[in-house]
């Protein structure tokens, strides 16, 4: 009997990847051979490409879906072409029983390679509105699972389902002990997590490391500060610690914390209250973005699962006085996200993908 098959994509940034992550070990487990169809260079090829020789990656061409003027806004949609041409190449050799789009600029030609293809989409869409590269997809997709009910009213209903968040089940398992040795702090003074996301924020970075001395009189800081970011005269200074990139560690950098700051990401902060961290959510300004993480900061503020503060008014206090802020509203933030729904597990949520396949 030939063995089944699931291809998954998305890219770009950690957010398009950590939910097939979840899943891919629930696929195996099951039987699927599982593909994985990402871009040359996005971090996709790291985390999927390195991280799961158990997952064939492969590999095309894709263009950035800009939403402002660059030249590439005239080459790209040629590489989103060839890339389609090659995903179709990749689907017609496969012959999946479905595909499942995380979202991300590379599931664009990939989704539409897999309409031509006659194969099922699952699109999944994390934020309060659709992404672009959602948007574009959703004529082509079979189902649309989304994580905030509000989503359902930008999407065609009759065939979309607000599933919620699935969360990597690895991040129940983090160690305070563990985290504690590879960090060096101590159990002396509260450690907050500082996460601007798998790029870095230079907002947060700077808004931390300018009065870094004061904060550390009474906090102590695991600082995820993005690849290349790191500032080599802060090693070793006492009660902070920078880690440029994590994978394996951050459970137990999670489970060492106290509180997090953290930019405003779906796939982040519903990690996080998963895990019931008490957060300050410093979403990227709408200038910067398309607005989705305003969206998904004031959501969550609004339920009262999380404090927020744009970027643009993080200097009207000090960092260190938002740091006394959150740990003030603490037994607040608890007392609301203990009341929250548990997340769907990943092999609910594989079940309900598998649901549409052919």
């Amino acid at each position: 009997m030939k063995q089944p098959v699931i291809v998954l994509t998305g890219g770009g940034t950690a957010g398009h990847v950590s939910v097939n992550q979840a899943l891919i070990p629930v696929f195996l487990e099951r039987g699927y051979r599982v593909h994985y169809i990402g871009s040359k260079e996005g971090i996709e090829r790291e985390l999927i490409g390195d991280g799961h020789p158990e997952v064939v990656y492969h590999a095309i061409q894709s263009g950035k879906l800009r939403r402002y003027f660059s030249m590439k806004n005239f080459s790209d949609p040629f590489r989103v072409g060839a890339g389609t041409l090659q995903a179709l190449s990749i689907l017609r050799k496969l012959k999946p029983e479905i595909v499942f789009s995380k979202g991300g600029f590379v599931s664009v030609p990939v989704v539409m390679a897999a309409k031509l293809a006659n194969v099922p989409v699952v699109v999944h869409e994390s934020d309060v509105t659709p992404g672009l590269a959602n948007k574009l997809a959703l004529p082509f997709s079979s189902q649309i699972f989304t994580v905030f009910e509000q989503t359902l009213d930008y999407v065609p209903s009759a065939k979309s389902t607000c599933t919620g968040p699935i969360i990597r089940p690895e991040l129940f398992t983090g160690s305070k002990e563990r985290g504690l040795q590879l960090t060096g702090l101590t159990n002396d003074k509260p450690i907050f997590i500082i996460m601007g996301g798998s790029q870095g924020s230079a907002v947060l970075n700077d808004a931390v490391r300018g009065t870094l001395s004061d904060i550390l009189e009474d906090y102590q800081i695991i600082h995820l500060c993005g690849k290349g970011n790191a500032e080599k005269q802060l090693d070793g200074v006492d009660g902070y610690v920078q880690f440029e990139y994590v994978t394996t560690e951050l459970p137990d950098l999670l489970a060492a914390s106290d509180y997090a700051i953290s930019r405003a990401g779906s796939n982040a902060i519903f990690e996080l209250l998963a895990i019931h961290k008490p957060m300050l959510l410093v979403p990227l300004a709408a200038s910067k973005s398309r607005g989705d993480q305003l969206l998904n900061a004031s959501y969550f503020a609004s339920k009262g699962l999380a404090l927020q503060v744009e970027e643009e008014q993080l200097s009207d206090l000090s960092m260190k006085e938002h740091f006394h802020h959150l740990v003030k509203e603490k037994s607040r933030l608890l007392s609301n996200i203990e009341k929250t729904t548990e997340p769907k597990t990943p092999e609910k949520m594989a079940e309900m993908i598998l649901s549409f396949q052919k």
